[in-house]
């Protein structure tokens, strides 16, 4: 005998993903008896008696799945700040106090650089920390707000309402039409019950479940185990008792959910932060020894140098750039919830705008998830009203529970009458009425009403599956005749049966004969020369919306993939239905032949994968990441979780399974592709904004550390200070601050939009050079005409006069400080679209009122005594006249170049 022992609560360190489910013990209890399963739970007809409840919670805990510890607040204030960007910047202020602590006087020491590199940290981990709690928050309102009831009998109170998470093992539940399965149970009596199982095995239509001891040899998948009822299913139609077995994380969906723990892969953010961050840092460790070192050399001031050189690095690196990815991605978060979207996780935003395959399960995302009567047809195929009145007489004078094809039935009856004409449901319900009735049952597979005429004429209407029912037929109806069921016709009724099952439809047939007899003395044994008259085909129809945002998605270059654990025939009809191409396909069982390079090489082809284990649906997403593609996953099932965790953004709906939301980065509010469709272009808007910070900032800043190297080498005094050069950055980046509002032109978010260090580098390369060239005419023209005049002479005339030196100096780090300042906002506006800027394209005006106000703030600073107090002299009046044509010239230069490089990567952000 076996015992309810050997199901052995989980401990922590059990509880990982090498923990499977019990099978074979299960099959055990899917083939005992009713009394049998009473002794083996310690229970009775009446319930458990109330010290059992606790004695069993007691060993085996609550009814509920076991979730990611969330981590406490300190903590993810801590991970708030775990970014590579953020990690430069703190390396960055390490280094800057090192040298100001060690090496420079106490006089000459200046906190203002360590200050705002502390302040851009801090103030990118809060906005982090706060959106991040804000989503949290949003999520976990999802699952509290709705609680779930079962029925269930105690000893001493009858049948009561209680709590999903107060089931016990050993507890009897009843079920109805309606309700949520609360825990694995076998059942120990049932009526014309349906269990749906979508959300486990990915198949769309109900199943039967049926009490009694099933047959549980191990060809027996456990999820066909016909006396059992799972966790996290929902019962359609009928009605039943069950004891319960297994729950919490000892239930088929408990172990699903222990996997889910572990860490996911990196995702396309991740590691395009990461690739990025590398292509800075070599920069920054290339270029402020060499700094350095021209500047020790040159100079002669080696504590300088080293100040110089740190604040070179600085300048290199986008200081801002956590606070503006951050900012970015927090504004593409809200504009995702105006979409009803909830974004989990931050980073998801960023790679929701760079997806290019959507991978989606069937049932409920692209389905309605309800069945339809699709087809009511004779044996020729042809639609047959007839057919139809036949099948309405049996389901709506049936006397057992309707069950989902009933109901079809009945509504599509509904339908044609007020459409067509063709049939009068009211007319057939009022010139018949109920006679008798042979219910349906599993070994039958077939239920037979017998309805009577004014006339006294007796009717049996028969209804089932195509081969329970044409084992009762003799004749069948082609052409509008009588046929003898010769085996010519059989196989020609099979291949039109194979062919409707081939397009994904559930196939009943209905026959008919005309019989006489006493009413409630029928039996069975009187199903017999019947005349087959139809079938009937039903089907999980397609959303409405699906189409037109399947549509949508290829417009804007995102392919969309089926992943399901349902028939091929049924996947592949749905996908023809709403505009998927079919002409490549995958189940399961061949996926399981295939190496991981052949799966990678198939699945870039194959558009519908059917039969699928939650196992392949991991393997088809890591193959297509693996081939360069940024993923998507959409799925409201257990059977899903696994999948999302996989991919580069993993999204769910609010009436998802616990287990799938958990595992999800993104949460639909509405279960519809449109809503993801808006939510991808939002996200392509926030990853664009994003995208042009990190280009024109690391590029600009290229531009003024390669002018930096040349005049360290050609000038006999450094071209700007190191306060003077942060002070530079931090107002280009406070102007960049309005970034994340910035308009998008519709063309840049018709494609997906990746984080590529490679176009990083390219955009550095092209345009920094273009800002230098100017540079070097500026210091040109400051050098040998401009400073002189104000002066009074040139830098070697003036030896032994330190005042007009320190004009000169000052003047010409004023000039080129207003002048690299004026060319980097223009660049704001030459850079943020291919479009005529100012024209065909104009910034969001908060992005050009910022700027313009840094470029007018570097001309007046230099004008203040601020300014004086940083080593500026007052810009001459030459200069000023000069900058016009100083930046008219960069502007056609920027737009030439602007050419080359959309020529070479494609796009220009």
């Amino acid at each position: 005998m076996f015992t309810i022992k050997n199901l052995k609560p989980l401990s922590s360190k059990r509880a990982s993903k090498a923990e499977t489910y019990p099978v074979s013990w299960v099959r055990q209890i899917a083939a005992s008896g009713t009394e049998e399963l009473f002794e083996e739970f310690n229970t009775r007809p009446g319930g458990l008696e109330p010290y059992e409840v606790e004695l069993a919670r007691a060993s085996y805990g609550a009814n509920e799945l076991s979730h990611k510890k969330r981590d406490p607040e300190w903590l993810r204030f801590l991970k708030a700040f775990a970014d590579p960007f953020t990690g430069v910047l703190a390396l960055l202020a390490l280094v800057t106090l090192a040298g100001d602590v060690l090496f420079a006087a106490p006089e000459d020491r200046n906190p203002l650089s360590l200050l705002i590199i502390c302040g851009m940290i801090l103030v990118s981990g809060i906005l982090r920390f706060v959106q991040e709690g804000k989503s949290s928050v949003a999520a976990d309102a999802l699952a509290s707000s709705i609680e779930t009831f079962c029925s269930v009998e105690r000893a001493g109170e009858g049948v009561i309402a209680l709590p999903l998470s107060e089931i016990v093992a050993g507890d009897i539940v009843h079920l109805q039409a309606g309700d949520i399965v609360p825990a694995d149970a076998c059942l120990i009596s049932a009526r014309d019950l349906f269990v749906g199982m979508s959300s486990l095995t990915g198949e769309s239509l109900p199943v039967e479940r049926v009490a009694g001891p099933a047959v549980a040899d191990e060809t027996v998948p456990v999820a066909d185990l016909s006396d059992i009822v799972f966790m996290g299913s929902s019962v359609v139609s009928g009605s039943g008792k069950a004891v319960v077995f297994a729950t919490g994380s000892h239930t088929l969906i408990g172990s699903m959910a222990r996997g889910l723990d572990e860490g996911r892969t990196k995702t396309a953010y991740d590691e395009g932060i990461a690739d990025t961050s590398r292509l800075l840092l070599r920069f920054m460790l290339a270029m402020a020894p060499l700094v350095f070192a021209i500047c020790g050399l040159t100079k002669g001031d080696w504590l300088q140098a080293l100040l110089f050189a740190l604040s070179v690095a600085v300048g290199l690196t986008p200081e801002m750039l956590p606070m503006i990815v951050t900012t970015c991605l927090a504004k593409g978060a809200r504009d995702l919830a105006e979409h009803e979207v909830i974004v989990k996780r931050l980073d998801a935003v960023q790679n929701l705008g760079a997806v290019d395959v959507l991978c989606t399960d069937k049932t409920g995302t692209l389905t309605e998830d309800h069945v339809i009567l699709e087809r009511h047809l004779d044996l020729d195929g042809k639609e047959d009203a007839r057919v139809l009145g036949y099948a309405y007489l049996n389901s709506f004078f049936g006397t057992g529970v309707k069950n989902l094809m009933d109901s079809a039935i009945i509504e599509r009856a509904a339908l044609e009458t007020k459409r067509t004409g063709a049939l009068d449901a009211d007319r057939l319900a009022d010139a018949w009425q109920h006679a008798d009735e042979l219910p349906f049952d599993f070994s039958r597979r077939r239920v037979s009403v017998i309805v009577r005429a004014d006339d006294g004429t007796l009717l049996m209407v028969e209804k089932g599956a195509v081969e329970e029912v044409l084992a009762t037929c003799t004749e069948a109806e082609l052409g509008g005749v009588a046929t003898p069921l010769t085996p010519e016709v059989r196989s020609l009724i099979e291949r039109k049966v194979a062919d409707l099952g081939r397009r994904g439809m559930r196939v009943l047939a209905v026959a008919v004969k005309v019989c006489t007899g006493h009413v409630g003395a029928f039996t069975a044994e009187d199903e017999c020369d019947m005349k087959l008259v139809g079938y009937l085909a039903f089907l999980d129809p397609p959303k409405r919306s699906a189409a037109s945002a399947i549509e949508a998605l290829t417009v804007h270059g995102v392919a969309t993939k089926v992943l399901t654990g349902d028939a091929l025939g049924v996947a592949v009809t749905v996908a023809q239905t709403i505009g998927i191409p079919t002409d490549h396909v995958l189940e399961g069982a061949k996926i399981q032949t295939l190496s991981d390079e052949e799966l990678e090489r198939r699945a870039e082809e194959t558009t519908i994968f059917a039969k699928l284990t939650p196992d392949q649906k991991v393997r088809v997403v890591s193959a297509l990441r693996r081939a360069g593609h940024v993923v998507a996953f959409m799925g409201d099932g257990v059977n899903d979780a696994g999948a999302m965790r996989a991919s580069d953004c993993g999204i769910s709906v609010d009436t998802a399974a616990d287990v799938s939301k958990e595992a999800a980065d993104i949460i639909l509010t509405k279960k519809d592709l449109a809503v993801l469709e808006e939510g991808i272009v939002s996200g392509r808007r926030t990853s664009v904004n994003m995208n042009k910070y990190v280009k024109m900032c690391a590029s600009s800043n290229f531009g003024n550390i390669f002018s930096v190297l040349v005049a360290s080498i050609c000038l006999p005094f450094l071209p700007m200070t190191a306060v003077q050069l942060l002070l530079l950055n931090f107002i280009n980046d406070c102007a960049s601050c309005a970034l994340p509002w910035d308009r998008v032109d519709e063309e840049a978010l018709a494609r997906p939009v990746k984080w590529q260090s490679g176009a990083v580098s390219g955009f550095m390369r092209l345009f920094g050079p273009v800002s230098s060239a100017f540079d070097i005419l500026t210091f040109v023209a400051l050098f040998f005409w401009i400073c002189p005049a104000v002066a009074g002479g040139s830098w070697e005339a003036l030896a032994g006069d330190a005042a007009a030196r320190l004009l000169f100096a000052g003047t010409f780090q004023a000039a080129w400080f207003a002048e690299s300042m004026v060319t980097q906002m223009l660049f704001v506006h030459l850079a943020r679209t291919e479009k005529k800027p100012f024209v065909e394209s104009r910034a969001d005006v908060r992005l050009a009122g910022l700027s313009a106000g840094a470029a007018l703030l570097s001309l007046l600073i230099p004008e203040t005594a601020i300014g004086a107090s940083l080593g500026f002299a007052a810009l001459p009046a030459s200069f000023i006249a000069l900058l016009p044509a100083l930046a008219l010239g960069y502007a056609v230069s920027v737009l030439l170049q602007r050419r080359r490089y959309i020529a070479r990567f494609g796009r220009l952000i």
